[in-house]
């Protein structure tokens, strides 16, 4: 499987760099929770001795029982389904566009020297920088939350299916017209199997940006969200409950990348995002 795109130039060569898909750490069975369980034992000890104020770290019980209470009283989960349809939301066009353009500048090489000046300097844009005037165009609604969506998670989406489509074989192409394909059928039965690996790389990257940027933008602007609980805990000095939103923002964006990984790899076994995971 090709690496996925971290920083490439849009006329098609990649930067010289070291790529790491996600997950491509290397772990073995059970090891994952040591350091998770350390930290916990280093935390509790620590706050058992008042080495530090509850108010700037409350201790791992209060947390538990914050967290506990915003599950029961189901205000976590509403918040939750709030942060996810906004981010499959803005993740299910960040896809088409990312990936329809990186096909087309793919099979169009003096298109995407045209684009590629432009594109470059958006790419280096941090998609909350735009979120003041986001909100100036679309209001504090959901319009200014998803367009932040989409603008994390188009370049990851566009940078690794432009790799995929451009870094193919060409000699598969040429064995394809000599039997006679046409271009549509070369696209479908060439080129496509052969980019899917990178682009789904790319699309799980997307998800992950994406995920991370909506909560800095609930954090600014929103009624709902768990980046608005997290907001509305720090104005009510509920350390508690704002840890406890930390903790369920990473839970959160471990499973939905967990679920991604294992839709993709039941539909697109040969995409080996389990295998590089």
């Amino acid at each position: 499987m090709k690496p996925p795109v971290g920083a490439c130039s849009l006329e098609g060569a990649a930067a010289p760099s070291v790529h790491v898909s996600p997950g491509a750490l290397p772990r073995r069975r059970g090891t994952p929770l040591i350091l998770p369980l350390l930290l916990l034992g280093l935390w509790q000890g620590a706050s058992s001795l008042e080495l530090w104020s509850s108010a700037v770290l409350p201790a791992p019980a209060a947390v538990g029982r914050a967290l506990w209470g915003l599950a029961a009283s189901g205000e976590l989960f509403r918040h939750l389904g709030a942060s996810f349809g906004r981010v499959l939301g803005g993740f299910a066009l960040a896809s088409a566009l990312g990936c329809s353009l990186g096909f087309l500048l793919g099979r169009r090489p003096a298109l995407g020297a045209l684009c590629g000046g432009t594109l470059e300097f958006l790419r280096h844009v941090p998609p909350l920088a735009l979120l003041p005037m986001l909100i100036l165009w679309y209001g504090i609604g959901e319009g200014s939350k998803v367009a932040v969506i989409v603008l994390a998670s188009f370049f990851p989406v566009f940078l690794n299916t432009l790799e995929g489509v451009t870094e193919r074989d060409p000699r598969l192409e040429e064995v394809g017209r000599s039997l006679g394909l046409s271009e549509g059928e070369i696209l479908r039965r060439i080129v496509l199997p052969e980019a899917l690996p990178p682009v789904l790389v790319g699309l799980r990257l997307g998800l992950g940006y994406g995920w991370r940027s909506l909560i800095g933008a609930e954090l600014i602007a929103a009624a709902s969200g768990v980046g608005y609980l997290i907001q509305d805990a720090v104005a009510l000095s509920r350390g508690d409950v704002v840890v406890a939103g930390i903790l369920a923002m990473g839970g959160a964006g471990v499973a939905l990348d967990a679920l991604f990984a294992a839709v993709t790899e039941r539909l697109v076994p040969w995409g080996g995002l389990r295998r590089s995971s």
